[in-house]
């Protein structure tokens, strides 16, 4: 494979990689959550396996000492465009989510969870009219034709 030599060099494809107890554990859970289980390492416990949703990704590496993620304080922020319908299905299978909350950074919704390793979750909601008004507030906001007002 060569290196393309147009432009600077950068990265990209942010996967976050998470130490967890067991990702035989972590899978079904992100799986609630619509992760897809993309690759393991076909070993027996699983090792390592990465898993996809839309527009993300996230892997998991088997840790081989007890995890405390107070140590690494991230949240992990998700966004669906149905967040009512998200969270019952959460309820119904089992996992302890917050109730809807509606705070000034995310007035359509959010509601917060944990991971079976204690890894903090955000899911707000993100429907077209938060994407379009956030695509106006960068200035991303796709041009009207002529004669639309």
């Amino acid at each position: 494979m060569s290196e393309e030599k147009a432009g600077p060099a950068k990265a990209g494809w942010w996967t976050p990689m998470l130490h967890v107890k067991s990702i035989e554990r972590s899978i079904p859970f992100y799986e609630q959550l619509g992760f897809e289980l993309i690759d393991t390492d076909r070993c027996e416990p699983i090792g390592w396996a990465r898993m996809h949703c839309e527009g993300g990704a996230v892997m998991f590496l088997r840790a081989e000492e007890e995890v405390d993620p107070s140590e690494a304080p991230v949240i992990f922020v998700l966004y669906t465009p149905a967040l009512a319908a998200l969270r019952e299905q959460l309820l119904a299978a089992g996992i302890a989510v917050s109730e809807i909350k509606r705070p000034e950074y995310m007035p359509s919704g959010t509601m917060h969870l944990s991971d079976p390793d204690g890894f903090s979750l955000e899911i707000c909601h993100w429907g077209d009219e938060e994407h379009t008004a956030w695509m106006e507030r960068i200035g991303r906001a796709p041009n009207k034709g002529a004669g639309e007002s």
